[in-house]
């Protein structure tokens, strides 16, 4: 059995300002869907950081996530493959973008 996925983020930041959206991001984004074993965490980190890219979120949310694809086994040659052919799709600045992220991640 996989250790279970627990998120206190949204309760931490917005707990008391939002409880309703620290719910919804702990318990449901996190606990529910980030737990649901139809996806197995290294392919659910990899559709995430997809995703994020290629609406060109490229702050400390993706941050995160390419640190998460990388403790759910994403090797630095997968995520730079990963990265070089959403480019042609989502565009190219986005992964120059999201390649400067990944090097801070995986390191150069």
């Amino acid at each position: 059995m996989k250790e279970k996925i627990v998120q206190t983020a949204g309760r931490n930041a917005l707990g008391e300002f939002a409880p309703e959206f620290a719910h919804f991001n702990d318990d449901i984004l996190f606990g529910e869907n980030w737990n649901n074993e139809d996806i197995d965490v290294k392919t659910r980190s990899i559709i995430t950081v997809v995703s994020l890219m290629s609406q060109g979120i490229c702050d400390s949310s993706l941050k995160y996530h390419l640190q998460n694809a990388k403790n759910n086994g994403v090797s630095k040659k997968e995520i730079a493959a990963i990265i070089t052919h959403v480019a042609f799709y989502a565009g190219w600045p986005k992964g120059w973008a999201v390649f400067n992220l990944a090097k801070e991640v995986w390191g150069d």
